[in-house]
């Protein structure tokens, strides 16, 4: 059996305030073209298929166009809510869509209920957990403590286990959440709502011990925790954060006796993310910047005086520029002195270049202005 291990599709998400739909048909077309191309069995969505619990209209449409083009290629289609999706909404009607071969599970106790699906060796059960909240769980459960993801998970994946063994046969797990084994501040972007707090958040690996797969999702970057236990990422890019990561899904097949073979499938990337540093006259002109006039980019502004409408001239030449930092390539020296101590002694002059070179990180004062500021002050005392 093949399997494309893929997550955290989060249809309807903005990037910078820009629609990301566009980008996400053109990746998912590609995705399908995948699963014609390898003969893929199964394809694998971990959770976070909206990006919103409301998703709208356009959302719904192309979430259906891919799942249609999906079973078109051959595939069945199993897949979990997320922290990012409503249950009730992404589960609606998942009966009827159970018949046509899509698996959809939302529900706090679904994971009871695999899916069986065959191969030439037999079946592989599907155990779909949905992200579990322990404040949610705990209710259906007063008998157990579940106060943390880690012992929800656990409650859960014991039952999965007791299952599996009385099935005796292949086993994969699709979880949402964060496993230990990765960096999680290192890995997640600010995609992700509830990033480790004290460690309630996380999941130790061996929770997952027993199945001959488990796929990950709720990281967006890949990441292999072991052989058998794996992150795939989000299909685009969809913060800064993540830029330079591969996009794409794990292929996993299964044999006779479990887990064979896991390869990457690569998907494509609609328009790069590049972060561009330098002083802003740099960015505007240099041939070397024009390699990236079409990515989206995130300007860092080094110049030592803030320049003026930056951003506008950024996308003269960046149409795509998306955020901007003034990051001067120095910066003045803070000193912990009362104001009253820094001026004491000072002329009037001096102290109006002082504050020019506070406000303008260490840049002094212009021969022009200090002329200019010599000539008011001279007007200010004959006048007083």
């Amino acid at each position: 059996m093949k399997i494309l291990h893929t997550s955290d599709w989060h249809i309807g998400r903005t990037f910078h305030g820009h629609s990301t739909l566009e980008h996400l048909r053109q990746v998912f077309a590609a995705l399908v073209e995948l699963v014609r191309e390898n003969d893929v069995d199964v394809v694998v969505v971990a959770g976070d298929v909206f990006d919103s619990s409301m998703p709208s209209a356009e959302c719904f449409s192309v979430l259906s166009g891919v799942l249609r083009d999906i079973r078109a290629a051959g595939a069945a289609v199993v897949m979990t809510s997320g922290n990012h999706d409503s249950a009730t909404r992404l589960g609606f009607q998942s009966e009827w869509a159970g018949l046509a071969g899509i698996h959809i599970f939302t529900r706090h106790d679904q994971y009871l209920e695999p899916v069986t699906i065959d191969d030439e060796y037999g079946p592989v059960d599907f155990y779909g957990i949905p992200y579990l909240e322990p404040s949610m769980l705990r209710h259906h459960h007063p008998e157990a403590e579940l106060r943390t993801h880690e012992q929800a998970l656990t409650f859960a994946m014991t039952a999965v286990r007791a299952d599996a063994a009385a099935r005796e046969s292949r086993s994969v797990v699709v979880s949402h959440c964060f496993a230990s084994g990765v960096a999680a501040q290192e890995e997640a972007s600010d995609v992700e709502r509830d990033i480790t707090s004290g460690g309630l958040n996380l999941v130790p690996a061996s929770v997952f011990d027993g199945p001959d797969y488990v796929a990950l999702g709720h990281i967006h970057g890949r990441s292999t925790i072991s052989d058998r236990v794996r992150y795939s990422g989000a299909p685009l890019h969809y913060s800064f954060g993540e830029a330079g990561k591969p996009r794409g899904g794990w292929l996993v097949e299964l044999d006779a006796g479990g887990l064979d073979t896991v390869g990457w499938l690569d998907l494509p990337i609609p328009r790069r993310l590049s972060v561009l540093t330098g002083e802003l006259d740099d960015l505007l002109g240099s041939d070397a910047f024009a390699g990236f006039e079409d990515d989206w980019v995130a300007a860092v502004i080094t110049d030592q005086v803030r320049p003026m409408d930056a951003m506008r001239r950024l996308q003269d030449r960046f149409p795509h520029c998306a955020t901007l930092e003034f990051r001067p390539s120095v910066t003045a020296e803070t000193s912990a002195a009362t104001y009253g101590e820094r001026i004491a002694g000072r002329s009037d002059t001096e102290i109006v270049a002082d504050f020019l070179t506070h406000v303008r990180n260490g840049v002094g004062p212009t021969e022009y202005e200090t002329a200019l500021v010599a000539s008011v002050l001279t007007e200010q005392q004959v006048s007083s």
